[in-house]
């Protein structure tokens, strides 16, 4: 008898309206079911990845082979496969707070907590990145739409998507899921910075 785990992913808020159509895929795995869950980030698995590095902006050329072997599933699911954390569950959609989010997956500064607004499509939105080659973007044709992908611009791990309903000063909302996104509180990157002195 054939035995197949199925990974369920929860694809939510696929159309720009966000939260609009939600959907589950199912994908083959010989391993257990893995949920999503944006708590997975901790400093020990930040560690364990010799790619991760807040200070680096070279660019990475990793095979999802490698990352697979050294990224949580649910981090990798998102930022490789491209699936998306349901809608109000991820630890940063409505979190506040001074600092800056950088990648999961390699530590690429993304975004400030200042371009960052209260959005109601349940995933964090920013109205702006750090620099502009912060991240680079992707057409997305998947699931029957047009939408522009937003990608890691030195890893390129799957963030989210760019959506032109933001706040000024640019009008776009960047929706991005909070598993693949890592958080310093300003206080904790002074700290940082004085113990290397």
């Amino acid at each position: 008898m054939k035995k197949t785990i199925g990974v369920l992913i929860i694809l939510s808020g696929i159309i720009s309206g966000c939260g609009k159509k939600s959907e589950t895929v199912e994908t083959k795995s010989t391993s257990k079911t893995v949920s999503i869950d944006s708590s997975a980030i901790n400093d020990k698995q930040i560690s364990g990845n010799p790619y991760y590095s807040r200070t680096d902006t070279s660019k990475l050329n990793v095979s999802n082979t490698e990352w697979k072997k050294i990224l949580p599933d649910s981090i990798y699911q998102v930022a490789r496969n491209k699936a998306t954390e349901e809608a109000f569950t991820g630890k940063y959609w409505n979190a506040s707070g001074l600092g800056t989010y950088f990648c999961a997956v390699c530590g690429n500064k993304l975004f400030r907590s200042d371009a960052k607004f209260a959005s109601t499509c349940g995933w964090p939105s920013f109205y702006e990145p750090v620099r502009e080659n912060s991240v680079i973007y992707k057409d997305d044709k998947s699931h029957g739409m047009e939408r522009i992908e937003v990608l890691c611009g030195r890893c390129e791990s799957h963030l989210g998507h760019i959506f032109d309903d933001g706040p000024p000063p640019t009008g776009n909302r960047f929706c991005m899921n909070s598993i693949v996104l890592d958080f310093a509180a300003d206080n904790q990157m002074n700290e940082s910075k004085s113990t290397l002195k």
